[in-house]
């Protein structure tokens, strides 16, 4: 079997085994402070180049970015630690949003990328314009793949690992993928967020 052919068996697999958990979270959607949109889409770099929209369960208040960039100290900090600050300074995100990242149900839309063919299930993590400056000369290495609902990246400690080891982890996999190793990465994935490790 092709990737292309895993990644849409898998995605369909995935969302009807999902499908579940789509309602239930949805229902929290109604109370407490995460009233608005289900779903969070933002502009991430794909495979050449090619811009589309991730999808994710909003973990984050609707005006998020606009509250951020509103602290300058806060955003300054938040550039300085490779794009993410800790959950308790972190003013987006919601109760439920605290959740669901800790328990990576936030990323199950993705599989609507995965098979809409813009991700596949395992490769490096898409990223948003400013952070391709992190890659360097090796930026065009790092998109000759498509992006991955999960990576080497991710079960090698995620947000515990931040640039520049990240690139040298991203671009491992870019220069080692085969379907043995995309095997071992999902296997490791399950554990991993089973055990709740990496992820906030």
């Amino acid at each position: 079997m092709t990737k292309r052919t895993i990644d849409i068996v898998g995605a369909i697999i995935g969302l009807v085994l999902t499908s579940p958990l789509f309602l239930i979270i949805s229902i929290f959607y109604l109370f407490g402070d995460s009233k608005g949109p289900i779903f969070f889409k933002q502009v991430r770099v794909g495979k050449n180049g090619k811009r589309f929209y991730i999808y994710k369960f909003r973990s984050m208040i609707v005006n998020a970015e606009e509250k951020l960039k509103a602290d300058k100290e806060l955003y300054e900090k938040y550039l300085r630690n490779n794009y993410k600050l800790e959950p308790h300074e972190d003013p987006r995100i919601t109760k439920l949003g605290h959740f669901l990242r800790k328990t990576s149900l936030d990323e199950i839309p993705q599989l609507i990328n995965v098979l809409k063919g813009e991700m596949s299930l395992v490769g490096p993590r898409p990223v948003v314009q400013e952070e391709l400056k992190e890659y360097g000369v090796k930026v065009g290495e790092f998109l000759s793949v498509k992006p991955g609902l999960t990576g080497y990246w991710q079960v090698s400690g995620r947000s515990e690992i931040g640039y520049p080891e990240r690139v040298n982890l991203e671009l491992y996999y870019v220069y080692n993928q085969s379907l043995l190793l995309d095997i071992k990465i999902i296997l490791k994935t399950v554990w991993m967020v089973l055990l709740k490790k990496g992820a906030y």
